[in-house]
């Protein structure tokens, strides 16, 4: 959780040392699933603090899980937080949080982008999964559910409507052969 809210942070630091923005957006009141998708991502990240504060705090609130499992959640969380960055870095000066229907950046297909639409809410997915892993508990599992329902909201409603608005044509074909979260490997095969 804390590594997720320092990711942004940084991000937006360094972003705004970079470019003189912070590349923070709020979404607009015309948005009203965008807002709520906001709103559960960070319950999402409110609900992990909570399970991994619990798990220290009242470890009988932590499901029992072999040692094994917690190993496997600590990795895949850090692995899933390293690929935040790395998909941030890609986004390069088009990096934002949240959207400004007026404004105007680049498309960004290379990099993670090449492989999926949203490598950054894909990965932040991974470290929740992993932290899921590493203390299981009710908080993290409705964090996890929160985060997934809030990122859909989110990229469905608002932040692809707004890309094909931007961009076009060009982000419609980027779309039909990249999948939104998972690389779809599916696409772009022959029927035949």
């Amino acid at each position: 959780m804390i590594g997720l809210a320092g990711a942004f942070g940084v991000r937006a630091w360094l972003h705004r040392r970079r470019t003189g923005d912070s590349g923070v957006r709020r979404t607009p009141a015309r948005h009203p699933a965008g807002r709520m998708g906001v709103v559960l991502f960070i319950g999402a990240l409110l609900l992990c603090g909570a399970g991994l504060v619990g798990a220290l705090l009242a470890p009988q609130l932590r499901w029992e899980a072999p040692g094994v499992v917690s190993w496997a959640g600590l990795l895949v969380a850090a692995v899933g937080l390293a690929a935040v960055f790395v998909a941030q870095a890609a986004m390069g000066a088009s990096w934002r949080v949240g959207v400004d229907p007026d404004e105007v950046t680049e498309l960004v297909t290379t990099g993670p982008f090449a492989l999926v639409r949203n490598p950054i809410f894909s990965a932040m997915g991974l470290t929740l999964v992993g932290v899921t892993l590493l203390v299981p508990s009710a908080a993290t599992v409705l964090a996890l559910v929160a985060f997934c329902v809030g990122v859909q909201l989110q990229v469905r409603l608002v932040e692809e409507p707004a890309l094909a608005r931007l961009h076009g044509d060009r982000y419609r074909q980027y779309a039909s052969t990249v999948g939104r979260f998972l690389p779809d490997l599916t696409r772009g095969r022959s029927t035949s």
